[in-house]
């Protein structure tokens, strides 16, 4: 399913969504459907639902509905209705999305699967305040497809809710902290707003001082008005910017593309990006890699994060 992916340019701004659906049982017993989306990058299968599941103790999220063995693997369920807190028919029917995202595989249930869209990411809304409330944080972006509104799901950010141990959160208690970025600026463009605060608070509790954006345009805004700034009252990008860490996955504009339009600027190709993110695979890499990324890595390793930005800056300074 994945390999859907090896197509796409590194810098068209593009990706490809699997596009599935919830269909709630409203208390007047009718049905609603609402549909969703993930990157196909994350998929790995699409399958029935398991005939036979083992139950996990009480203690676990209620999503969390037990294991399952596939091929000799066992996988944890989860009941994304449940998670989204929907009321949906229990039926032998629904589908299973099979999973990969910082190397941990899912089974998420899900009522049905539609179809496979290739987009551009300047199709996909950011979500506003209001919904990102109402949703917990788990909508990441919205597309409209045919008449329909699809929103894309932060599957990490669900799992770690369930499993706190997996959330980037837990990664950091026990990293030793220094003070080696001091007089540093780093800005850091993640679409997720807890990930976003994560890395924050890592990079400034090394010293860093920290700008952020929601989605590579509006980092790209950023970068832009720094620029104007140097051209006004002279000195250099460096006054502003020292380094950039960037999600691939956002709306607006992708990772991928951010990264392109800083390389091929004359005032901002010396800055260096990293490019942290889930989908980091030997395909993705070599996309990053074309776009002019001078580091890729794979969350949630926040250590070597904080260790990549270092010397990447320590060697920009040379």
């Amino acid at each position: 399913m994945a390999e859907h992916n090896i197509l796409l340019d590194a810098a068209a701004n593009e990706l490809e969504v699997i596009e599935f659906y919830l269909t709630e049982v409203m208390e007047d017993g009718t049905e609603y459907s609402s549909y969703f989306g993930m990157n196909v990058a994350k998929v790995l299968e699409i399958i029935r639902l398991p005939r036979s599941i083992t139950s996990m103790p009480n203690h676990h999220h209620p999503a969390a509905l037990g294991t399952f063995n596939l091929r000799d693997r066992v996988l944890p369920l989860v009941d994304l209705g449940v998670w989204l807190g929907k009321k949906t028919r229990d039926t032998a029917e629904r589908k299973v999305i099979v999973s990969e995202f910082s190397e941990i595989v899912t089974a998420f249930i899900v009522t049905g699967v539609t179809n496979i869209h290739r987009i551009s990411w300047s199709q996909v809304e950011p979500p506003g305040k209001y919904l990102q409330t109402l949703s917990h944080d788990s909508i990441t972006g919205v597309v409209h497809f045919d008449g329909r509104i699809v929103f894309l799901l932060d599957m990490e950010m669900i799992i770690a809710s369930m499993n706190p141990s997996l959330g980037m959160e837990h990664r950091i208690k026990n990293m030793e902290q220094s003070d080696t970025g001091r007089g540093h600026k780093v800005l850091v463009a993640d679409d997720s707003t807890s990930i976003r605060r994560v890395i924050t608070h890592v990079l400034e509790q090394g010293g860093y001082t920290v700008s952020q954006a929601n989605s590579g345009k509006e980092a790209w805004s950023q970068i832009e008005k720094w620029k104007q700034a140097v051209r006004d009252s002279g000195g250099s990008i460096k006054d502003y910017l020292d380094l950039v860490v960037s999600d691939i996955e956002m709306p607006e504009m992708d990772g991928h593309a951010l990264t392109k339009r800083i390389k091929a600027d004359p005032d901002l190709r010396g800055v260096p990006v990293v490019l942290f993110s889930s989908l980091i695979s030997d395909v993705v890499r070599e996309q990053g890699v074309k776009a002019g990324a001078d580091d890729q890595l794979s969350k949630p390793d926040l250590p070597g994060l904080a260790v990549r930005v270092k010397a990447l800056i320590d060697k920009n300074a040379q």
